[in-house]
């Protein structure tokens, strides 16, 4: 079949590729995220690109771009908008905050406080946002890219489960192999490459090139056998001994989403149990709340992810 979808990856490949070197895989992930219309978290250490991955990827998706920079003080208000009184027609006016754009980088996300964390999740889910009992809605195709800082680190709110089971899939951030990173030194370390930190671009990506890889992702069959093994890794991971809390129906939806988009990204008309198994990480690993025991054993999310991967039995129809 003709993909769509793999021309849109090739074309978020060498325009991102132009600005964060070495980070296919992470690339891949937005890609996923973006036909399938979820929000992405990015985790990772300061000073690793992705707030530049973040501008880089929505200047070339177009529409209006905003950012928040996230503190201790910043209150819902200043995300969502505020009534003001204006005292020429002597009525309230609503002025919008910077949620609605088209596309929302939310940069540092956990060192706000929870109160704020959650003015996103009416945003997150419904696309409105909801004011003095008045309901505004928020572009369509609203697309939030929050990054986060590593937990342990001080000044840090670790998100609520509500809040990390909105976003569609998070993305870890590494550090770039020493070769990748000399390339980065070599371009970045001159005036030059600074004032390419926010590009200008002429020809963004189409809404109609993302809106036929929607197309042919919403048309990828799906077996019934398929379905039954994403059901059992949800039920698999509600019993772990090493989970307190497993994935959620919304979840469960969330890796069949992308698996349905990583099999037209590889040429494929149907999903198989290999695309269910290259998504869930990705998609599972934040949703999952970890028991104290598995806390205290220094066992990760990513761990018991891949237990319950080797678990459950893999379809062979």
């Amino acid at each position: 079949m003709s993909s769509q979808a793999r021309m849109l990856e090739t074309e978020l490949q060498a325009r991102l590729g132009q600005a964060v070197f070495g980070a296919e895989e992470i690339v891949h992930g937005l890609c996923l995220a973006l036909v399938a219309g979820g929000h992405v978290l990015l985790e990772g250490v300061p000073g690793l690109g992705k707030t530049l991955l973040a501008r880089t990827l929505a200047a070339h998706k177009g529409g209006r771009f905003k950012r928040i920079q996230c503190t201790s003080d910043l209150m819902p208000a200043d995300i969502t908008g505020v009534h003001v009184f204006n005292s020429d027609n002597r009525a309230f006016e609503f002025i919008p905050g910077p949620l609605f754009a088209d596309v929302v980088l939310v940069d540092e996300i956990n060192r706000t406080s929870p109160k704020t964390q959650s003015a996103l999740l009416e945003a997150m889910e419904e696309g409105t946002v909801t004011i003095d009992r008045e309901t505004y809605p928020l572009p369509d195709d609203h697309f939030v890219i929050a990054s986060q800082n590593p937990h342990e680190f001080e000044g840090t709110y670790p998100l609520p489960e509500s809040q990390l089971d909105r976003f569609l899939i998070r993305l870890d951030m590494d550090y770039p192999s020493q070769d990748m990173e000399k390339r980065v030194l070599k371009f970045y370390d001159h005036s030059a490459g600074q004032r390419r930190r926010t590009p200008k671009v002429d020809t963004p990506i189409t809404d109609e090139l993302i809106a036929e890889a929607r197309r042919e992702a919403d048309g990828v069959h799906v077996s019934d056998s398929v379905y039954d093994y994403v059901s059992a890794l949800a039920t698999a991971s509600r019993t772990h001994p090493h989970v307190s809390l497993g994935l959620s129906t919304r979840g469960a939806l969330a890796v069949m989403r992308c698996a349905r988009v990583e099999a037209v990204l590889r040429g494929a008309e149907f999903v198989t149990p290999d695309d269910i198994k290259t998504v869930t990480k990705s998609v599972v690993t934040h949703r999952l709340i970890l028991s104290p025991d598995a806390s205290l054993e220094g066992i990760g999310g990513g761990v018991v992810v891949e237990a319950i991967l080797a678990q459950v039995p893999v379809p062979k129809d």
